[in-house]
């Protein structure tokens, strides 16, 4: 029986795979919140979980739905962070473990529609940075995340390389020509994420996949539509 109803997950998974376009780079890209809701159904670790009802008092700071970015426009029309549901329950853990050392997350960014990224690839093309349109990034997928560290009792963010959203050398992860509070800080932070299965990238200290985004559709679902 076991083995039927799982025949039967697999049949339904890939016939949903199969109902979603390709755009004009070739991409897989879920735009349909119907079908979206369908890859829930079939397996619920697809859902895109807002953090601030999964992590009740987590700090945001989401820079897209302000002018104080790269862009220097709004980008996002909601202040949110969603997550796939493995993403949020790392994430908690990490907030659970930052907390019994007086401290707790910042997120700057999560889940990133599609557009949002086709969007930042027209202003700044270096894809050191900057996720292709011809790839998607990692935040179409809902398993990417950019935060910092703060103090619990202040509010205050701990010192890093750069600020979110610098690009230049100081940003990569490993870069060593900084003040030594500077680099515990850093380090601190990527070793927390890494323990709870995500991993810096080599350009932005601040930007963590998580280790089984390959298991996860591309998705341009607009915030609002994730909330009714």
């Amino acid at each position: 029986m076991k083995k039927i109803l799982l025949l039967l997950l697999i049949f339904c998974a890939i016939a949903t795979a199969q109902e979603i376009p390709k755009n004009k780079y070739g991409l897989q890209v879920i735009e349909n919140i119907e079908i979206y809701k369908k890859l829930i159904a079939e397996d619920s670790s697809k859902a895109l979980i807002d953090l601030e009802k999964f992590i009740p008092g987590i700090k945001l700071d989401i820079r897209y739905a302000t002018e104080n970015n790269f862009t220097g426009q709004k980008v996002y029309t909601l202040a949110k962070a969603f997550v796939r549901l493995p993403v949020a329950e790392a994430l908690k853990l990490i907030q659970n473990k930052l907390m019994k050392d007086g401290f707790e997350l910042k997120i700057f960014d999560a889940y990133r529609p599609y557009e949002a990224t086709a969007l930042f690839y027209k202003i700044y093309k270096d894809t050191n940075f900057v996720a292709s349109v011809w790839t998607g990034s990692r935040h179409n997928r809902g398993c990417a995340i950019d935060l910092t560290i703060v103090q619990s009792a202040t509010g205050k963010e701990l010192n890093m390389p750069t600020p979110y959203d610098d690009f230049t050398e100081k940003a990569q992860p490993y870069y060593k020509d900084l003040p030594d509070d500077v680099i515990k800080n850093r380090d601190y932070l990527i070793k927390v994420m890494e323990q709870h299965g995500f991993k810096v990238i080599n350009s932005e200290w601040w930007h963590f996949d998580f280790n089984d985004w390959k298991n996860f559709e591309l998705m341009n679902i607009s915030f609002e539509e994730l909330m009714k």
